[in-house]
C-alpha cells in the first residue's frame, strides 16, 4: 500500500511536471491542476483508511462452565461429548472475536477444541508445574485468553489478585497486553472473582475475598491510568456490578476513570436449569462484564445467546458469551 501511495504520487507531481516547460506551466488550465489536486486528496483519504478501521476491535468473554477434554463426575457440566464441544465450537464460531477472554477451562487442549487451530492459547500462570501447589488434583478452572493468530500480543506474570499474598488457590488474572490496532499497547485481564457474594455486602468469608479482589483490580488500574496505559478488564465477576452505587463497582473504580461497559447490557441469557435439568433458566442480572479506560468508545456491547433447544440437547455453559466492540477515542 506504501509503495502504491508514495508511487502514484511520483508520477503526478515529478514525472509529470518534468515533462513540461516551467514557463508553460502556468499556461496549464486550472482544470489540469484540480484534478490532479482531486486524485492527491483520494490517494491520501485511501492510504489513512487502513489506519482508521486499526483503531477499532471486538472482544468477548465467557465462562465455559468447568471445560475439560475427559471430565470428572464430580462436576457433572464438566462430562462432554464430541457433540458438546462442536456445538460450543459452532457458538464460538458465531461470535467471530479475534480475542476471548475465558474461564473455568482446565487446559489448552480443552479450549483449543472450542476455538480451533487459528488461535494462539495464553493459559493462566497458574497453571504452570512451578505453581502445582495452587493446583487441585482431579480439575481446575482456570483463566486465560484465545488470540487470534497474527495478532502481536506479549504476555506478562500474572497476579492472585491477594493483596496479603496468600498462597490460595484462587483462581489468578490472566494478563496479557495487544500491540495491535491502536496506537498505544492495551493492557488485558482476564478475571473470574470470588463467587457467592453477588449483591448486597455480608461479613463473610466470601465477600471478605472479593472486596480484596476488587480493591486489588483498583491497584492495578490506578499503575495503568498513571501511565497513561489503556487497559480492558474481562470475564466473570460473580456480582451485578451494574447495580446503583455497588459496593464491589465503588471499590474496584475508587479514583480512576475506569468505566463499566456492560452496564446497559440487558441480562438475556438462558441456559439449563440445575435443578431441573430438562427446563431453561434466564439469569434475571448480569455478572459478566468489561471494565475498560477512557481511551475507548464503546460502540456494540451484548450477550450471545444460545439457542432453546441447544440449551437442553447439549451441555454448553451456564454462561453466555458476552462481546464487546471497542474504538479509540481519537478515530470518532
Amino acid at each position: 500500500m506504501k509503495i502504491a501511495f508514495f508511487s502514484l504520487l511520483n508520477l503526478i507531481f515529478c514525472e509529470g511536471l518534468s515533462d513540461m516547460a516551467w514557463l508553460k506551466f502556468y499556461e496549464k488550465s486550472l482544470m489540469n491542476c484540480a484534478v490532479k489536486c482531486h486524485i492527491l486528496l483520494y490517494v491520501v483519504v485511501l492510504y489513512a483508511q487502513p489506519t482508521l478501521a486499526q483503531q477499532e476491535i471486538k472482544i468477548s468473554t465467557w465462562n465455559m462452565e468447568w471445560l475439560d477434554i475427559k471430565g470428572n463426575t464430580r462436576f457433572k457440566p464438566s462430562l462432554r461429548s464430541n457433540a458438546d464441544f462442536s456445538k460450543m465450537s459452532y457458538y464460538f464460531r458465531q461470535i467471530d472475536t479475534p480475542i476471548l477472554a475465558f474461564q473455568e477451562v482446565s487446559s489448552k487442549a480443552a479450549i483449543q477444541r472450542v476455538v480451533g487451530e487459528n488461535y494462539t492459547i495464553y493459559l493462566s500462570d497458574r497453571s504452570d508445574a512451578k505453581n502445582q501447589h495452587l493446583q487441585f488434583n482431579d480439575i481446575n478452572q482456570y483463566t486465560g485468553f484465545a488470540v487470534k493468530n497474527g495478532l502481536s500480543v506479549s504476555d506478562p506474570s500474572d497476579f492472585s489478585l491477594l493483596g496479603d499474598k496468600r498462597r490460595d488457590k484462587l483462581r489468578f488474572a490472566t494478563y496479557i497486553i495487544l500491540h495491535d490496532r491502536f496506537e498505544q499497547p492495551v493492557h488485558l485481564l482476564s478475571v473470574h472473582l470470588k463467587a457467592r457474594c453477588s449483591g448486597k455486602y455480608k461479613s463473610n468469608d466470601n465477600c471478605k475475598t472479593l472486596k480484596k479482589q476488587g480493591v486489588e483490580l483498583n491497584r492495578w488500574i490506578l499503575q495503568r491510568e498513571q501511565s497513561d496505559q489503556p487497559y480492558i478488564i474481562s470475564g466473570d465477576f460473580n456480582h451485578n456490578l451494574a447495580y446503583p452505587n455497588d459496593w464491589l463497582w465503588e471499590a474496584i473504580a475508587r479514583n480512576s476513570q475506569a468505566h463499566l461497559s456492560t452496564r446497559n447490557v440487558n441480562a438475556d441469557c438462558i441456559v439449563r436449569s440445575r435443578n431441573k435439568p430438562n427446563r431453561t433458566h434466564q439469569f434475571r442480572s448480569l455478572i459478566d462484564h468489561m471494565v475498560v479506560s477512557h481511551h475507548f468508545v464503546i460502540d456494540n456491547a451484548k450477550q450471545d445467546l444460545f439457542a432453546r433447544d441447544d440449551i437442553l440437547r447439549y451441555q454448553l455453559s451456564d454462561h453466555c458469551p458476552l462481546s464487546i466492540t471497542l474504538s479509540a477515542v481519537n478515530s470518532h
